[in-house]
């Protein structure tokens, strides 16, 4: 059970659960509604497909009856069939008159592909045909029913049915459609003769098919004496329940009668051309059978779609639940100290920006880490460099105040700063107990003590000038950054000079930093020696502190010191930056970060 209190199995749970429900209802309601559309609408299917197969006979057999009509207002044919034969020459006219009566019904039979025979008996009882049997057509008709039925007609159509084999054609034994009439001269009304037509039963089965609504269905064509004209299936156990004799009654044209029984659906509709019935005979069985495909269907899908589910809840549950493992696994590492490792993952965007704060988290914590420890290391080594420069500070100092005293006693005023001068610098570059940052004003009097004492050694060869604005005064910057930078100008920029040199100290400000200027138009440096210091400048910051030589080879708190001092208190976008030309002068911006309001840097 643990493997699923955790966000893995708990969101896999959480979303195929809810797949899954949600599948169910939707698969409820679709088999639901399917069933009563199935339901719904067979009636309304079998309805519309009696419907049309009676249009379609209804069309078939005016076709027919237009073949029958043609032949009997053909006045060529009817003269043919009056016309008695010449005394005389009974032979020639009556083979003549046979070839043009067989000439016609042939334009009359090639019209049609279905028709099969037709067959023109005079009133004289002589037979004239036109067929595809193959030999003698010449068949007894005098005592079948159909030629009875004929005799009855009056010029109407006479529709007789499907025969199991062509009821005049010779050599024909598939089943065929057979009609007539009785022929009349029109002018007269007298009788001719009959013509029987028969046709292929294809078109008849293909035309009932068109009422089938499933694989079972079977249709009828019935006459008005309840007889059984076609089928399109074979009579089989069953049919005569299914077939009531006295359903479905009297129909009026274009009316459908439906019959829903418990083993069957009959649907029934008249056929007004020929008073005959089509019954439609659909069994239950089949309507089942479109339920069964339809629960088969939505099973399979469900199938799919719970696999799917399965397989979509695994993999977004896991594409989740992957960066917090590797996530926490860092998390590990870092409780036991190890900052070195990142997680690395390509997730959600909430995901990648909680991991990107994570490994930014860490990189901070090991660079301050490191940024303390070499802070501390550096401190110690300028100390204890700022310590070794003086044998004895403390008595130092206190020496050079009482020679500044006695100097005093005799009026020797411009010896006596000097001397004094010389006892602030000691003082102040000896106290590193209190703090290792001070204000930027006492470095600026630490400053003044040393430029006292650069001016006179120097005979005043050396104009100073400091422009640091009032604001930043209060700004705590590093101890003992200022007197390095302009010592190495005086010592390397202006002391070679021939001529008076000028030194100016001034105040900038840009958008996050506050940058102290120190420019002198002294012999400055070429772009090799230039180089060479920048390198050394970044080098500071990279190698492990300790003690440093200056560019010019001085032992000290040098440049390179103060640059790592600030990249190290402050970071790598802080520290000294140098410009320098031949004959022209140097320039050392120092930077720091800019005072918050209680005066203090960040």
């Amino acid at each position: 059970m643990r493997r699923f209190q955790s966000i893995h199995g708990r969101l896999f749970l959480i979303f195929l659960f809810s797949m899954l429900g949600l599948l169910l209802v939707v698969s409820l309601v679709y088999y639901q509604r399917a069933t009563e559309q199935i339901r719904g609408r067979v009636g309304v299917i079998a309805e519309k497909n009696i419907s049309q197969t009676v249009g379609l006979f209804e069309l078939m057999l005016k076709g027919y009856d237009s073949v029958t009509k043609s032949l009997n207002s053909n006045n060529e044919l009817m003269q043919l069939l009056q016309q008695k034969t010449p005394a005389g020459s009974p032979e020639v006219s009556s083979v003549n008159r046979e070839r043009q009566i067989t000439d016609i019904l042939g334009a009359i039979f090639y019209s049609r592909s279905d028709i099969v025979g037709i067959h023109v008996i005079s009133s004289q009882g002589k037979v004239y045909s036109f067929d595809r049997s193959v030999g003698s057509s010449t068949r007894d008709y005098n005592s079948t029913d159909w030629y009875t039925e004929l005799q009855k007609s009056k010029g109407d159509m006479r529709w007789l049915g499907v025969f199991p084999q062509a009821p005049m054609s010779g050599g024909i034994d598939s089943p065929v459609f057979a009609f007539g009439r009785q022929l009349f001269e029109l002018s007269t009304m007298k009788s001719v003769g009959y013509v029987l037509i028969e046709t292929e039963e294809d078109p008849i089965l293909s035309a009932l098919s068109n009422a089938s609504i499933g694989p079972g269905s079977s249709v009828v064509i019935r006459d008005s004496a309840g007889n059984v004209i076609v089928r399109t299936r074979p009579e089989v156990d069953g049919d005569g329940e299914a077939l009531p004799a006295d359903w479905p009654g009297t129909l009026k044209k274009g009316e459908v009668a439906v019959r829903d029984r418990q083993d069957a659906l009959l649907t029934a509709a008249r056929i007004g051309t020929a008073d005959w019935t089509v019954v439609g005979v659909t069994p239950k069985r089949d309507l089942k059978l479109e339920l069964k495909q339809t629960q088969r269907f939505l099973l399979t899908v469900v199938i799919l779609l719970v696999v799917a589910a399965t397989a979509l809840a695994t993999l977004v549950s896991r594409s989740f639940s992957s960066p917090f493992k590797r996530l926490i696994q860092q998390m590990k590492q870092v409780e036991l100290g190890n900052f070195q490792g990142r997680v690395r993952v390509h997730s959600y965007q909430e995901l990648n920006v909680l991991v990107g704060s994570f490994n930014r988290m860490v990189q901070q914590m090991d660079n301050l880490i490191e940024r303390e420890k070499l802070l501390s290391i550096s401190e110690k080594n300028a100390q204890l460099q700022a310590l070794q420069s003086q044998v004895n500070p403390h008595f130092l100092f206190n020496t050079l105040d009482m020679i500044y005293w006695m100097l005093d006693e005799r009026e020797n005023d411009r010896l006596g700063r000097l001397i004094l001068a010389l006892s602030r610098i000691f003082r102040y570059s000896s106290d590193w107990e209190e703090a290792s940052r001070a204000p930027l004003r006492l470095e600026l009097e630490q400053l003044r003590h040393y430029l006292t004492i650069i001016e006179t050694r120097l005979g005043g060869r050396v104009n100073t000038e400091i422009e640091v604005e009032e604001r930043w005064l209060g700004a705590q910057v590093p101890k003992m950054i200022l007197q390095p930078i302009v010592e190495n100008a005086v010592k390397y920029g202006l002391e070679p000079l021939s001529r008076e040199g000028a030194l100016r100290i001034r105040s900038e400000e840009t958008e996050d930093a506050l940058v102290i200027v120190v420019e002198d138009n002294g012999v400055g440096m070429d772009e090799e020696a230039l180089l060479r210091i920048r390198q050394s400048l970044e080098e500071a910051a990279a190698v492990a502190p300790g003690r440093q030589e200056d560019p010019a080879g001085r032992r000290g708190i040098g440049l390179a010191n103060v640059h790592r001092r600030i990249a190290l208190m402050y970071g790598e976008g802080f520290g000294l930056r140098i410009e320098s030309e031949r004959e022209r002068g140097t320039k050392i911006t120092v930077s720091f970060p800019k005072p918050t309001e209680e005066g203090d840097s960040r």
